[in-house]
Order: C-alpha cells, then sequence, then structure tokens
C-alpha cells in the first residue's frame, strides 16, 4: 500500500489534544535503561529508539510538539507519568505499576532471561529459586517487579540500573542476574566468564501508558494509535531500521 492509498487517521478532537498535551507539547517519558525501546544517540542530541519513534508519530497524529524527557532507569520513567510531568510514557505491563496509569495493549513483547558465571551448576531457570542464590536486578524494572511476587527461596538484590546488577555477578556478589535477553546476551559477548541461561523466566509486556486522570477517551485513542502501529507495520519497521534482536512485535489486542 501507497503513501497515497494509505487511511487517514481519523481526526482528533481538541478536548483529546489538550488531554494528551495540556501545555502545547506531548512530552514523553523514554527510559534509556531498556536498549530495546531507546538509546543515546551515537551523535548525541535526542534519543533514538522504537519509543522514540512511536512517541514523535503520537506527536504529529495530534498535531503538537514533542518534547522528550529522558530517564535512565525505568522506574523514574513511570513515575514521571504518574506524576504528570510526562503525558506519556513506555513501560512493561505490571500490577504493581496499575495505580495511577491507563495501559494499551502491549505493542513490543520482550524476554527476561538469568546470566550466570560459566563455572555455576545451574543449567536451568527453574533452580534459580533456591535457598542461597542471591538473584541481582535493577530496582523497579519489570523482572524486579515480577520476580520480587514469583521468587519465593532465593533473595533478590537489587541495584541502581541493569550496568550495577551485572557488575554485580561478575564482581560475585551474586549466583544470578535477572534482565533483559538481548541485553544479556551483550553482556555474555563482552567478556568470558559468563553465560545465559536458556529460555526465560517471563515475557515483558511493553506498552504505552499515560496519566488516569487524562480520563477513559484518552485511554481508547492510545490503545487504538498502538494497535493501527502494529498493524500497518509501523513498530516492526522500527525494530528492524534501529536493528533490534530479541523483540517481538505484541499480537493484536
Amino acid at each position: 500500500m501507497n503513501a497515497m492509498t494509505q487511511p487517514q487517521p481519523t481526526t482528533i478532537s481538541p478536548a483529546l489534544v489538550s488531554a494528551f498535551a495540556p501545555g502545547g507539547a506531548l512530552r514523553a517519558s523514554i527510559n534509556l535503561g531498556n536498549p530495546i525501546l531507546a538509546n543515546r544517540a551515537p551523535s548525541g542530541g535526542d534519543p533514538v529508539g522504537v519509543s522514540v519513534d512511536l512517541a514523535r508519530e503520537f506527536a504529529r497524529r495530534l498535531g503538537v510538539a514533542i518534547e522528550l524527557v529522558v530517564f535512565e532507569k525505568a522506574a523514574a520513567s513511570v513515575d514521571a507519568v504518574k506524576n504528570e510531568k510526562a503525558d506519556i510514557g513506555f513501560f512493561a505491563i505490571d500490577p504493581a505499576r496499575s495505580e495511577g496509569l491507563l495501559f494499551t495493549a502491549p505493542y513490543v513483547l520482550i524476554e527476561g532471561s538469568y546470566l550466570v558465571p560459566e563455572a555455576s551448576a545451574l543449567t536451568d531457570n527453574a533452580q534459580v529459586d533456591a535457598e542461597g542464590h542471591r538473584i541481582s536486578v535493577g530496582a523497579g524494572s519489570a523482572y524486579d517487579l515480577f520476580l520480587t511476587r514469583e521468587i519465593k527461596a532465593a533473595g533478590i538484590v537489587r541495584l541502581q540500573g541493569a550496568g550495577p546488577a551485572l557488575a554485580a555477578l561478575r564482581s560475585g556478589e551474586v549466583e544470578v542476574a535477572a534482565g533483559i535477553r538481548q541485553m544479556l546476551e551483550g553482556e555474555a559477548k563482552l567478556a568470558p566468564g559468563v553465560r545465559v541461561l536458556p529460555g526465560r523466566f517471563m515475557v515483558i509486556q511493553q506498552a504505552m501508558g499515560t496519566p488516569a486522570s487524562r480520563g477513559a477517551e484518552a485511554q481508547t485513542l492510545l490503545a487504538a494509535f498502538v494497535e493501527e502501529m502494529k498493524a500497518s507495520g509501523f513498530v516492526a519497521d522500527a525494530l528492524k531500521r534501529h536493528h533490534i534482536e530479541g523483540a517481538s512485535v505484541a499480537p493484536a489486542a
């Protein structure tokens, strides 16, 4: 389908535009802690990535300017939207984040996996949750929230971001590090001494969100936007353009 025959987006009412951009510009909370979604541009300037592309396209649909509000960790990015210091954000869906936020269905699915020392006796995800095992995580990340609910016997060591969590494994402070599979595979390639356990312990559902105060109509519009971006190939093209592996386009809601 060429540009001349593509369906045009439905006109958005001024009231909904104001709901999303009360200050005149759409403030998008961007988390650099998840490299599948966003990264710093090699040449400096604004970050780049799938979430940035979606934010810019949504602002274009609204007919407003875009303002990127950038954070290094997911928890800070979530808090910015909950506290209305940003108008939209890109987060993993999790019950612990539901208060104060309205989510869309996911647009991307990401695997959460475990990294262990090369010499570890662990060979399977199910073996991780055992007495004496310490699991390092980025505090407030999707996998931290998930493991906090699911882990029964092992200990969870919460650190300030993925970098310190990986460093804790290499230094021997923990027996296991949890994280986004793509990031862990990159760490394993970076230097010998660690390996990623087969499979995954969770699927991270990355969605868009807006403050709950923006209302049900705003959520409906944002949800419809996400569905269109999946169905049209926009998300798939963005993943390819930014050379992202380890993520897949989420199915239609």
